[in-house]
């Protein structure tokens, strides 16, 4: 299936004193051949990027982690059935191993952190991607190039800023936890929509939704009502995010993220924002069952 994109808005320029600005997260995966380049690419890739965020690295192995030492302490828990493992030091960084971590899993939880996760190897994810040495991945082309050093980086980059951001429901609330005026909130409210797989016990099974936005007006939409919320008194800060393309049944669809002075503000906020979302931004949707598929603006 095709890979989900995304609209959104957040106070995402204004920071607490001393708070690094964080972006919503930008993906990108490089896939290709053995000896195509692609660790030399992703190092090109991490070294540029760090002068514009904080930059986190995924690496698709196709063995076994040995971060364990045999014997060592860390190894010993492991063996004795721990799921997940850590190794922490006071100031040399930190490791980890475990079992069962899907790349979904891995790029939500560097969501609030990053400014930009690179991905190395899986061909098969729905992500940004540059491919090497003929290698089709099934993520949306950005460059292609036969070897690492043939990639224009510049132009990769500036591909890269204009794509859909990584979002999650932790990094919106992060973002609006540094806001300039946070030491005044006393409330976040959050309204988190998901793809409903049943009306009811007896209806046919919705496998997944598709959505379609109209590009310009939908973003315009959205900085509208993000701005007019956060013109609210006792609210602070706002952020908005609908993704589209494939969402399949069980997945998050919509977020709302509301930061108040009080409880009140931030729950009014948040369903007016909610309500406003689905009537005023324009967005079309495709809902695909075991046995048909229509347009809802259809019916």
């Amino acid at each position: 299936m095709p890979s989900d994109q995304s609209i959104g808005a957040s106070s995402g320029d204004t920071y607490k004193a001393g708070a690094a600005p964080h972006s919503p997260m930008q993906v990108l995966g490089v896939v290709g051949p053995s000896d195509s380049g692609k660790t030399t690419l992703v190092e090109r890739l991490a070294t540029r990027l760090a002068d514009r965020g904080r930059v986190a690295t995924v690496k698709h192995c196709s063995h076994d982690p040995d971060l364990d030492t045999e014997g060592k302490d860390t190894a010993r828990h492991r063996a004795a059935g721990a799921d997940a493992t850590y190794g922490l030091t006071d100031d040399a960084g930190w490791f980890a191993t475990g079992a069962d971590r899907s790349l979904e899993a891995t790029l939500d939880d560097l969501a609030p952190d990053y400014d930009y996760a690179v991905v190395e190897g899986y061909t098969d994810a729905y992500l940004p991607q540059v491919e090497l040495g003929g290698r089709e991945g099934a993520g949306t082309v950005l460059q292609r190039a036969e070897r690492a050093a043939d990639v224009d980086l510049e132009a990769l980059i500036a591909t890269l800023e204009a794509t859909d951001p990584h979002e999650t429901l932790e990094a919106l609330v992060a973002r609006v936890e540094r806001s300039a005026d946070a030491d005044r909130a006393g409330a976040i409210a959050t309204f988190t929509g998901r793809v409903r797989a049943k009306d009811s016990p007896d209806d046919e099974r919705t496998e997944y939704l598709e959505f379609e936005r109209y590009d310009g007006l939908a973003e315009e939409r959205i900085d509208a009502l993000q701005a007019d919320l956060e013109a609210r008194e006792d609210v602070f800060a706002v952020a908005l995010h609908h993704r589209t393309g494939i969402i399949e049944a069980g997945e998050h669809v919509v977020f709302v993220v509301v930061l108040a002075g009080h409880r009140e503000s931030a729950f009014r906020a948040v369903e007016n924002g909610i309500d406003r979302l689905k009537a005023e931004v324009p967005l079309f949707k495709k809902e695909v069952t075991v046995s048909e598929e229509f347009w809802r603006h259809e019916r």
